[in-house]
């Protein structure tokens, strides 16, 4: 048998991939490239589906966040255009996760070669999935897809970001979009079509709650509100006078987590180590940290799970650090 009978040829790899194209299965206006049909036996290739890119829920989605970075990044002098062509390279991304975090990463600034970018992504990839995965977050990206500019997997982490930093942008609800996924099997390309859904509701996303006692006290009864909140201003002073502390100002005095995590020492009478937690937090990232080490102290006292999250304390959200301090209250009101 010759060489040339037993190697395939450029032009029967195109061939393939115009029998693919040709293929039922796959939908029209979808473009297989030459790369996409050079693949290896069982492996396989994502696409966005063209209709998909067209969507206008999609195309608001993109400029949201495009938007968002360039206000996050106006210091740096940084602008995105376009998601696809200013993400790949990691440039961008480890300029907004530094922004973000308020951490340095060990990065080289300027990278050229294809090497180099994917080093820095993967230190910057790294770096978020640690961040994220605590949190439950589903991995939607990888290295490889990001720098291959795959316009999904760019979209996913930017909407995981700005969800789990509760960017101040309102995210279009109910995003999807059909990815179509070529396989090949036996020599043969298959290809098939999977919905991804990249937003829900803006509550599920920035971890809203049903409506409860103090939405409607927020709403209809500041006055009624204002006595909730020196009945247990009146509580933790009591406690934190202790350590020659006083509370004036619930919504910002708690933000940081150290006087949760003190006045939690002081309700379950233990001193509480101080290398457990920041005692002077220095950015977004340590003070997260405190709040929910404060509340892992909580659940060890036999509280339930705060339904409030340590990001919403942290950015001042006033219900979530009432409901926070009114759970301690109705636990520790008799406690001397």
């Amino acid at each position: 048998m010759s060489t040339s009978e037993s190697t395939p040829t450029m032009s029967d790899l195109h061939e393939e991939g115009k029998n693919a194209i040709n293929t039922p299965m796959l939908p029209s206006g979808t473009e297989i490239h030459p790369e996409d049909t050079m693949l290896e036996e069982n492996a396989e290739r994502n696409m966005l589906d063209p209709t998909s890119r067209e969507n206008p829920k999609f195309k608001d989605l993109q400029r949201v966040l495009i938007d968002w970075i360039n206000n996050e990044l106006e210091e740096d002098r940084i602008i995105v255009k376009g998601l696809e062509e200013d993400c790949y390279d990691g440039q961008v991304l480890q300029k907004l996760f530094e922004k973000l975090s308020g951490r340095k990463l060990n990065v080289a600034e300027v990278t050229q070669s294809e090497i180099g970018q994917k080093q820095k992504l993967q230190t910057v990839l790294e770096a978020v999935n640690e961040l994220l995965r605590p949190h439950g977050w589903s991995i939607e990206w990888s290295v490889d897809s990001i720098h291959a500019k795959n316009l999904v997997a760019i979209v996913y982490l930017l909407v995981a970001l700005a969800m789990h930093y509760l960017a101040p942008i309102r995210l279009p609800e109910h995003v999807s979009v059909q990815v179509v996924v070529v396989k090949k099997r036996e020599g043969i390309l298959q290809t098939s079509h999977v919905t991804k859904e990249l937003t829900s509701t803006t509550e599920m996303m920035m971890g809203r709650f049903e409506r409860d006692a103090f939405d409607t006290l927020l709403d209809h009864a500041p006055d009624k509100l204002n006595v909730v909140k020196k009945s247990l201003i009146t509580f933790v002073n009591k406690h934190l006078n202790k350590l020659n502390l006083e509370v004036t100002e619930l919504e910002s005095q708690f933000a940081d987590g150290v006087y949760l995590v003190l006045l939690m020492g002081l309700l379950e009478n233990y001193f509480v180590p101080l290398y457990n937690f920041f005692l002077t937090p220095e950015n977004f990232e340590q003070k997260v940290h405190n709040v929910a080490f404060a509340f892992e102290l909580m659940q060890d006292g036999g509280l339930k799970k705060p339904k409030a999250r340590p990001e919403d304390v942290v950015n001042l959200n006033l219900k979530s650090t009432l409901r926070v301090l009114y759970n301690l209250f109705t636990n520790y009101k008799n406690s001397e």
